[in-house]
């Protein structure tokens, strides 16, 4: 079937891409790459992949493409599924021909709910998808197909589970559907270089967050790896594409989960002279940390999220505060930049805990931060949790605002929605607002003018969002 993989237009400015933890408008311009379309996109020939808010698009510039495809297939999230719906309707509407299914997060784990919102939608694909979607575009019936969910005379089928993949090396490299769909222009992260790349290695992760989606819906909790070749295999190819691209950047849920295959590739990727980033937890000991930077390791992407230890018990962070301190000191000896990641209004938080967190993110002092407010995802175990004690807000169910910006969905009888969600402004300002901090960045922009035009542009955005979340307060 002649298909077409959309990440379908939403709010300005929404990442909703696949490969976001937290589906919301940032606090600058910022989207991934849409990885997780991109890999059944890989298996299908002749398929096209269009990232309509990367781009820019409306529905008005993609709707055309309904009449030219036989198969749709739209990425959606639990904050964009209204939307998404609406664009799928708009689509069957042109082309009532068009077999449209949903893959994510949202419609794995609420299935039936997903497909009686609207008509226009034929199926779901559940958990990991690739296989699913690649035997959808082939033609099988998909009363013949795991993994999906799907409507049979009014009546919503559920298919058998699809066994997770075992060998990771049977996944396509998704560089060349970047090459052929993506302009790598278009992604911006503020903590990496730009021009940069993402991808996946591996899915799963081993840690137990509660408050974590992907592992919990889609990748499962055992870290499953492509192996050392065929990932430093991957990058030389995308160096040969991408000649203009300053960083890679590994979107594993954890990257230095192995630590003996981590070093293993970054050995490999030290051979070929690239620049590199990853995520990781705060426990890397120095050794291997030693190891990944003298083979071109650049940053971490860390999540700390809280600086209060019986917080990172009750998510089930599996993670010491004084290791974290440690291993913060660790990278800032070897020259590894940290961008860590904080969240405010977890269970357990007071505003004592906020203050312990603000005063430990100033203490650890990452080059930059991400604060997030505790989105509670259906399917996660943070989910469950605060609809058994009465956690969730009335505005629980779209998790953000009418804009897209992140909303509070969590509040607690000694802590209201309305304190976290003004937490995250002062936590930002308090982090930021530091003479020292205010020299590390105004020394990085006069060493640097692409930094200086980047750093400006990313100030403004700044102030505009916080200015944003005051309207909302």
């Amino acid at each position: 079937m002649k298909t077409l993989f959309l990440n379908p237009p939403s709010y300005e400015g929404f990442d909703g891409g696949a490969g976001s933890r937290y589906q919301a408008k940032r606090e600058i311009r910022s989207f991934w790459y849409p990885t997780w379309l991109a890999q059944p996109a890989a298996l299908v020939p002749e398929s096209r992949l269009i990232d309509a808010p990367a781009r820019g698009l409306a529905l008005a510039d993609v709707l055309p493409l309904a009449a030219e495809h036989e198969l749709l297939v739209l990425h959606t999230s639990t904050p964009s599924f209204p939307s998404d719906v609406k664009v799928a309707e708009a689509f069957k509407a042109a082309n009532p021909r068009l077999v449209i299914g949903m893959v994510g997060a949202h419609v794995a784990v609420s299935p039936g709910p997903s497909l009686t919102a609207s008509d226009a939608v034929d199926f779901v694909a559940r958990s990991e998808f690739d296989f699913t979607i690649k035997e959808i575009a082939e033609g099988r019936p998909l009363g013949e197909v795991d993994g999906v969910s799907y409507k049979c005379r009014g009546e919503v089928v559920h298919n058998p589970e699809r066994a997770i993949i075992e060998n990771m090396d049977t996944l396509p490299w998704v560089t060349e559907v970047y090459k052929r769909d993506l302009r790598v222009e278009d992604y911006f992260i503020g903590y990496l270089l730009h021009p940069y790349m993402s991808l996946y290695t591996g899915r799963g992760c081993k840690s137990r967050c509660t408050f974590c989606l992907w592992p919990q819906t889609i990748g499962g909790h055992r870290y499953r790896t492509r192996s050392a070749a065929n990932v430093v295999d991957e990058i030389a190819l995308a160096k040969r594409h991408f000649p203009q691209v300053k960083e890679f950047f590994f979107d594993d849920d954890t990257f230095t989960d192995d630590r003996p295959r981590a070093e293993e590739i970054a050995r490999g990727l030290g051979r070929l002279g690239v620049t590199w980033s990853c995520n990781a937890k705060a426990n890397v000991p120095y050794e291997t940390l030693k190891i990944l930077r003298e083979n071109g390791l650049r940053l971490l992407l860390v999540g700390y999220e809280s600086g209060n230890q019986q917080i990172l018990h009750n998510i089930k962070k599996g993670m010491r505060i004084d290791v974290a301190r440690k291993f913060s000191q660790d990278c800032r000896a070897l020259g590894i930049t940290i961008h860590g990641t904080f969240i405010v209004g977890l269970p357990g938080e007071t505003k004592g805990t906020i203050e312990e967190t603000i005063r430990f993110a100033q203490e650890v002092n990452p080059h930059t931060i991400q604060v997030s407010l505790a989105a509670p995802y259906p399917g996660t175990e943070l989910y469950r949790e605060a609809v058994m004690k009465g956690w969730l807000h009335d505005n629980s169910d779209s998790l953000v605002a009418a804009d897209g910006l992140q909303i509070s969905s969590l509040q607690y009888p000694h802590l209201s929605s309305e304190e976290i969600f003004d937490a995250l402004k002062v936590f930002y300002k308090r982090f930021y607002f530091r003479p020292g901090k205010i020299a590390e960045l105004s020394w990085e922009m006069l060493t640097s003018a692409e930094m200086m035009k980047r750093r400006l542009r990313e100030g403004v955005e700044f102030f505009h969002f916080l200015r944003q979340r005051e309207n909302h307060a």
